[in-house]
C-alpha cells in the first residue's frame, strides 16, 4: 500500500499538473470504485482544482465549491498521468480524470477491488476520513511519546494504526523499527524513555529520507514505480537476505496478508520470533536464536 512518502510524491506530481486546471470530465471505468452518491459525480465537471492534500494514506483533490475527490489506493491502487491520446489499459483501469492537457488514470491490479473514490462537499464531510493519527513530521518528542503509550500495543501495530499515527503502513514500519533497533513485538507500555526517543528519531528520519529518495527518483516526472518492495530497503520484503548492518539473514512473521520483516540480531537480541503458522508446524524444531540458522 502506498504510504506517506509515496503519497507525498504523488501529491507533488499532481500539484504541478492539475492545480488551477479545469477538470473537464470524470469517467468511472469500474462501478465498484465510486463509494458515494451525494453530491453527484457530474458536479465536479467544469470545476477548477484549488488544492491537493493528504489525509492519512488518502489523496484529496479540492475543487471549486468545497468539493473534494478522495482517493484511497489501498494495496494495489496506483495513479498514472497520461497524455490526451495515450491508450487507457483495459483490465486495471478504474477511473479517468480528464484535463485539457492530460488525464489522471486510477488503476488497481488484481481482482479484489479495494481501492475507492468518494466525492464529498465541505470540510465537515471531508473530516470523516481523518482517523486522527498523529502526523509525526509535525510533532515533538513529548507528544509522540504520549500518543505512543496511550494504549498498550506492539510497536508494529502502534506504528501502523491510523488512529495513532498517520500515513505509516507495513513497509515503512519495518524500516523504522530496524533503524530504531527495536523489536516489532515489543509492547509500548514497556518502552524506556531512550527507546521512545530512538523510535521518534527513526520514524522521522525514515519518512523524510524515503520522501527525498522517491522525489529524486521521479526527477519531476510522474511517479511510475510505486511499490512497497524496494531493493535498497533494509529489511522490508528482504526475507532471507543479509541485514545491511550486521549481515544476519532477515526474518519475517507472516499473518493474514501482511508480514513483518526484522533483523533478529539488530532488533530482538538474536531471538527468532514465532511465526503463527510455521512455528506451530515445526514445534520443537523451530529455531529460537538466529545463530541456529547460520
Amino acid at each position: 500500500m502506498p504510504e506517506l512518502p509515496d503519497i507525498v510524491v504523488y501529491l507533488e506530481a499532481l500539484d504541478a499538473r492539475v492545480r488551477g486546471k479545469v477538470l473537464d470530465r470524470v469517467r468511472i471505468l469500474n462501478p465498484f470504485l465510486l463509494r458515494s452518491t451525494t453530491p453527484p459525480l457530474a458536479s465536479v465537471e467544469g470545476k477548477t482544482v484549488t488544492g491537493l492534500r493528504r489525509i492519512g494514506k488518502r489523496i484529496v483533490i479540492g475543487l471549486d465549491g468545497e468539493l473534494f475527490l478522495v482517493l484511497h489506493l489501498m494495496v494495489a491502487g496506483r495513479l498514472r498521468w497520461l497524455a490526451p491520446r495515450d491508450k487507457v489499459p483495459g483490465r486495471i483501469a478504474l477511473a479517468l480524470l480528464e484535463f485539457s492537457d492530460g488525464r489522471l488514470l486510477f488503476t488497481e491490479a488484481g481482482t479484489k477491488r479495494r481501492a475507492s473514490l468518494h466525492l464529498v462537499q465541505g470540510e465537515a464531510a471531508l473530516a470523516q476520513f481523518d482517523a486522527g493519527g498523529l502526523e509525526v513530521l509535525d510533532t515533538d518528542l513529548a507528544t509522540f511519546g504520549h500518543r505512543l503509550k496511550a494504549e498498550n500495543h506492539t510497536l508494529k501495530r502502534a506504528l501502523t494504526d491510523p488512529h495513532i499515527f498517520s500515513g505509516i503502513g507495513n513497509a515503512y514500519s519495518d524500516e523504522i523499527l530496524h533503524r530504531a533497533k527495536l523489536s516489532p513485538v515489543a509492547l509500548t507500555s514497556q518502552l524506556a524513555a531512550q527507546d521512545i526517543t530512538s523510535l521518534y528519531l527513526a520514524t522521522r528520519a525514515t519518512l523524510e529520507e524515503w520522501t527525498h529518495k522517491l522525489r529524486a527518483d521521479a526527477a519531476g516526472a510522474f511517479p511510475e514505480k510505486v511499490t512497497a518492495f524496494r531493493e535498497d530497503m533494509a529489511v522490508h520484503g528482504r526475507f532471507g537476505l543479509p541485514c545491511p548492518v550486521c549481515g544476519a539473514p532477515v526474518q519475517r512473521i507472516v499473518y493474514a496478508e501482511n508480514e513483518t520483516n526484522y533483523c533478529a540480531r539488530c532488533q530482538t537480541g538474536g531471538k527468532v520470533l514465532a511465526d503463527r503458522a510455521l512455528s506451530r508446524l515445526l514445534k520443537s524444531s523451530w529455531p529460537r536464536n538466529i545463530d541456529e540458522l547460520e
